[in-house]
């Protein structure tokens, strides 16, 4: 049976439309894994590349620059990650940028990281390595909760047990919280403390009537206070001292005075030490006091002899009115 004009045409159609929907998804695959792109290589060690596979994405700040080209295992505990950049990313990249593995959100593929760097540091070359941040595996995360929860697991153990011994009265907070008498005395100490510090802020207040007494230049401190009752003491006590090395060489003098007279110079020395003149001038005093009883007498006599009697009267008279 031959196949129409029109059944051929559609066959055309569609084998057409077939190829260019091919080549289309060829060249988007292809612009997407960068076959079609200039690129260069830059690699990355890292510690575990666990889920990353090679065509996974390669992004710098969160813009798609490349791809994995290459998975290889250097070591046990180190694989180089090879990566093709396109070169208008490369020019961005510098040597001190770190890379690290993550993923595509919650449950997409898995893509490199390259975080920026800062500073004035040179571009990377095609070929070169950087740094790498470890990635937290999900079995250390597993082993870290364990270890929470176990430790978690002694504490509320070790809680359970204070509690126990609490509620039970033993040990010292168990005492506190269980034993009355002891919660009595520690409300009557509290009580006194409450006491003593009200009895210390008037203390202190009294304290601070007084202090600011102190500065009234009526009391004893404000006078000693006053800038001129201060020269005035530092006058006497200038004087003083004046006045103490006086008495100083007063005392020298008579010092020197005594011991000339221990000495027998002088004459007072002579005056005190010779028992001859001493009896000579117990004589003049006796005579001297016989005359002038004998003076007295005759004075006497004169009062009442007639010739001199009105001269007396009229000398008394005169001493009478000047009293008067």
């Amino acid at each position: 049976m031959e196949k129409t004009f029109t059944q051929k045409l559609k066959l055309g159609i569609f084998v057409i439309a077939g190829t260019v929907i091919f080549i289309a998804a060829i060249y988007f695959i292809g612009s997407k894994q960068l076959f079609f792109s200039k690129t260069k290589q830059l690699h990355a060690v890292f510690n575990d590349a666990a889920g990353l596979q090679i065509g996974n994405n390669v992004r710098y700040s969160g813009i798609n620059i490349g791809t994995v080209r290459e998975i290889k295992i250097i070591t046990d505990t180190s694989i180089c990650i090879s990566m093709h950049i396109n070169n208008e990313s490369f020019t961005h990249i510098k040597k001190s940028a770190v890379a690290s593995i993550g993923s595509d959100g919650l449950v997409g593929n898995m893509v490199v990281n390259i975080l920026p760097a800062k500073g004035n540091n040179a571009f990377v070359e095609s070929g070169d390595t950087i740094a790498t941040i470890r990635k937290i595996r999900t079995n250390d995360l597993i082993n870290t909760l364990s270890i929470s929860n176990n430790n978690a697991a002694l504490i509320t153990a070790d809680l359970l047990k204070i509690t126990h011994e609490i509620t039970k009265g033993q040990g010292t907070l168990g005492l506190l919280l269980n034993d009355t008498a002891m919660a009595n005395d520690l409300k009557q100490t509290l009580s006194y403390l409450k006491m003593t510090s009200k009895e210390t802020s008037q203390t202190v207040k009294k304290l601070n009537v007084l202090v600011t007494s102190l500065d009234n230049k009526n009391n004893v401190v404000g006078v000693i206070k006053d800038t001129a009752v201060a020269n005035k003491m530092k006058s006497i006590v200038a004087n003083l001292e004046k006045s103490s090395s006086e008495i100083n060489e007063v005392v020298t003098n008579l010092n020197g005075t005594i011991s000339n007279m221990k000495e027998g110079k002088g004459a007072i020395n002579y005056l005190s030490n010779n028992p001859g003149l001493v009896k000579k001038i117990d004589s003049t005093m006796i005579n001297i006091n016989s005359a002038s009883l004998l003076l007295n007498q005759n004075m006497e006599a004169l009062k009442h002899n007639f010739l001199l009697r009105g001269y007396f009267k009229k000398q008394e008279k005169n001493k009478n009115k000047k009293i008067k």
